[in-house]
C-alpha cells in the first residue's frame, strides 16, 4: 500500500479496525517516510503490538517480535549457532574420513557458514533481501539492561551490526 500522507495512513489502519489519533497517524507516517525507528509507550493494552501487527499487514511484510527480558544480551536478540547441527557435521566429516582432507581451515569455515547460523529477531530484521523492510516490534524494552539498550541503539540508528 502506497501511504503518501498522514491521512493515507489513517485510513490504512481505520481499514485494519485500528483507530488511530492524528498524532499517532502522523508519527507512523513520519517513521515510515524518514525509514526511522518509532517508539511508542504506554499502559498495557492500549494498542501498542495491535499497531505493529497492522503495519506488518499494511505494509505487506513480515512481523517479527523481539521480547525483552531482564538479562537479554545482543546474542539472544542478534544470532546463534546450531550447535547440535554443526556438532553432527563434524562427526560426518569425522566418520567418512574427509576430516583429513579437507583441512582444519576448511572445516572451521563450514562449521561457521550460513548454513548453521540461527538468525534471531535484529538479525532477522536488518538482513532482508526483499524490498519491504519487516516491522521490528520491541517488546517490554523497559526490562533490559542499560548495556543491551545501548546495543539496541547502535541497530536502530545505522541498521547495522558490529
Amino acid at each position: 500500500m502506497n501511504l503518501q500522507s498522514v491521512a493515507d495512513v489513517r485510513s490504512a489502519l481505520d481499514e485494519n479496525n485500528y483507530l488511530a489519533s492524528d498524532g499517532l497517524a502522523t508519527a507512523v507516517f513520519l517513521a515510515i517516510s524518514l525509514n526511522r525507528p518509532l517508539l511508542l509507550e504506554g499502559e498495557a493494552g492500549v494498542g501498542k503490538t495491535e499497531l505493529a501487527k497492522v503495519l506488518a499487514t499494511i505494509r505487506n511484510s513480515e512481523l517479527i517480535r523481539l521480547q525483552c527480558y531482564e538479562g537479554i544480551d545482543a546474542a539472544q536478540a542478534m544470532y546463534d549457532w546450531d550447535y547440535s547441527r554443526q556438532l553432527l557435521h563434524l562427526r560426518t566429516v569425522e566418520a567418512t574420513g574427509e576430516a583429513t582432507s579437507i583441512g582444519a581451515e576448511k572445516l572451521e569455515g563450514q562449521l561457521y557458514s550460513e548454513r548453521f547460523l540461527i538468525r534471531r529477531a535484529l538479525l532477522q530484521a536488518i538482513d532482508q533481501h526483499s524490498g519491504v523492510s519487516p516491522v521490528l516490534l520491541i517488546d517490554e524494552i523497559d526490562r533490559a539492561d542499560d548495556e543491551f539498550e545501548a546495543y539496541l541503539l547502535e541497530v536502530l540508528s545505522d541498521f547495522q551490526i558490529t
